[in-house]
């Protein structure tokens, strides 16, 4: 071994001396290691739809509950709060108006924004609000979208056509337009603004929230295309079919639109704004200074004017 190559060798020796210390303080890991895994765990975001309410996120007021669907023959899952007025004697005749909350994310589940209940009961206990009852649904395995050719993933008619009439049926509610509002944050209010002009005979107030309109402008532009995979019908989305209902605005729709000034989304809520007022759809906004893109923060700062709103659309209306 010539003077380079006991140079080398002794480099090499070194390199691994020092490696195996700093992996056994932890400071780096084997390339080799492996996350453990169980037999029957799943993907991070499979779909389901059932997902019972995670032991940290109980509520005393809030349950969750399916419903067997008829056009998939299989159970779906929802969240329902029941405010204290609710289960109260003085009240077991008394029916209560509804928000069905559309969550964000794709796929999601109905348990994706039951982290409100808190807030919304806090308000309703102190009387802040008029007592009403919140639905958090589950949207299917493309957020609040039916999709074309998957009968598996209607998520928009197993709302409107089967949910609803199950909660009518189950509950003391106002089983009517007037006592039926709407909601929804990101991909929810996404869903929220496409199921609102496409059903303004089932929803009295609505209130879209941190929508991606610049994605929905996409689909519109692109003959449904979100991306080379993803396709929707032509003319499902929030742009068409604003233009559409612009058009006649019967039953008139009451709208509240939120967003944060930090959300990633704010801009293209703006000009989805801007949009409204060219086709004179009479709307409110709600801005909230310093929220990023979050329902709970957004809540937490100004969440009583969203749930007065409805309160106030429901009361006008009844």
């Amino acid at each position: 071994m010539n003077r380079d190559q006991r140079f080398n060798h002794c480099q090499l020796i070194c390199l691994q001396g020092l490696l195996s210390f700093a992996m056994v303080c932890g400071l780096v890991h084997s390339v080799h290691a492996q996350p453990a895994t169980s037999g029957n765990s799943k993907a991070p975001n499979a779909f389901q739809w059932v997902n019972p309410i995670p032991a940290g996120q109980q509520h005393p007021r809030l349950k969750h509950a399916t419903f067997r669907s008829p056009s998939l023959g299989t159970d779906v899952g929802y969240c329902i709060y029941l405010p204290a007025q609710y289960n109260e004697k003085k009240s077991a005749e008394k029916r209560f108006p509804v928000v069905y909350y559309l969550h964000g994310g794709r796929p999601g589940s109905e348990t994706k924004s039951i982290g409100l209940v808190k807030l919304i009961d806090e308000h309703i206990s102190s009387g802040e609000v008029e007592p009403m009852i919140y639905v958090f649904v589950n949207g299917g395995p493309v957020s609040h979208y039916n999709m074309p050719d998957r009968p598996d993933a209607q998520g928009e008619d197993v709302f409107v056509k089967e949910l609803i009439p199950h909660i009518d049926a189950t509950y003391r509610t106002i089983a009517r337009r007037e006592g039926r509002g709407i909601e929804g944050f990101s991909q929810g209010g996404r869903g929220t603004t496409r199921i609102m002009f496409k059903h303004p005979e089932l929803f009295v107030s609505a209130s879209p929230g941190g929508g991606g309109y610049a994605t929905e402008k996409k689909i519109s532009e692109n003959d449904g295309y979100e991306s080379e995979n993803l396709r929707f019908a032509p003319g499902d989305n929030v742009w068409d079919l604003s233009r559409k209902y612009a058009k006649n605005q019967k039953p008139p729709l009451n709208i509240l639109v939120h967003v944060g000034t930090k959300c990633f989304n704010y801009e293209n809520n703006l000009e989805f704004m801007a949009s409204l007022e060219e086709l004179k759809i009479p709307f409110e906004r709600l801005i909230v200074a310093d929220a990023p893109h979050s329902a709970k923060i957004i809540y937490e700062k100004q969440g009583l004017e969203i749930m007065t709103f409805h309160a106030r659309n429901f009361s006008q209306s009844n």
